[in-house]
Order: structure tokens, then sequence, then C-alpha cells
């Protein structure tokens, strides 16, 4: 591997080393490589209103958990305690383990409120939810 100094009547070397520009974009690629799970992706937190795409599913498919601004829980219209909504989603689970649920909450509701519920039916073994928004911006900045 030898190494041009310019060729033999002592004029100027016209080639380009790429070796430090290799090294950089080889940094690069690992930091982005390493950082990139750690960035959120997804809708914003300012519920309920974020821009996100309509998630496909039929009306009759559809199991909606919905927390109310009261605090009054309802799978669909029906309404339930929180004691009683854990036996009920487990038994949800087990007949349909495939079953799309999607958690609507007040926009005045507690974050805690919703990570409870979020947690309630994870645990029940409910493994594909989503989260139901108002169409638009999310307000504020």
């Amino acid at each position: 591997m030898g190494m041009s100094t310019g060729g033999g009547d002592g004029g100027m070397m016209s080639e380009i080393n790429v070796t430090p520009f290799v090294d950089v974009m080889l940094v690069l690629l690992i930091i982005f490589m390493v950082t990139a799970p750690m960035m959120t992706t997804g809708m914003q937190v300012e519920l309920p209103r974020a821009q996100a795409p309509a998630l496909p599913s039929s009306a009759e498919d559809q199991m909606v958990l919905s927390v109310t601004a009261e605090g009054r829980y309802y799978i669909n219209e029906h309404e339930f305690t929180i004691e009683e909504l854990g036996p009920k989603l487990e038994a949800i689970a087990r007949n349909n383990p495939d079953q799309d649920v999607f958690l609507k909450a007040d926009g005045q509701v507690p974050y805690e409120k919703v990570a409870q519920l979020l947690a309630l039916a994870t645990s029940a073994g409910i493994a594909r939810m989503g989260m139901v928004t108002q169409p638009g911006t999310a307000e504020g900045g």
C-alpha cells in the first residue's frame, strides 16, 4: 500500500483523501443509531387534539374504552366502575385476544387516570390499543 507523493515530476497530488470523511460519517451514523430509539414519535401529549392518521377498523370491530371529565368509565356505551373494568377487560381479552381497543379520554382528565386505565387494560391482556383524539392541530406552542 504505497502512497503517492505527487508523481515523479514534482507536481501536486490530485487525489482526494476520503478517509477523514468516512470516519466522520461513521461516527455520525453511530450517533444516530444510538439516539434514534430515544426519540419519541407519534402524536403530541396535548390531548385531545393531535394530527394523526385514522386507524383502519370497521365500526363493528371497535371497542372504545372511555373516561369522562367526571371520572366515569365506559366500554362503548355501557358504564362501569374502575373495579368492574378489570374483570370485564380480562373476559374480553380471553374471548378475543386480537381485539382492538380505542381509548378516549376527556381533555380535562388527569394523565394519572389515563395511565391507570392503560395499565389496567394491559394487565388484563389487551395488547392492541390506540388513542382517540379530535382531528386538528395541537393547541399551544
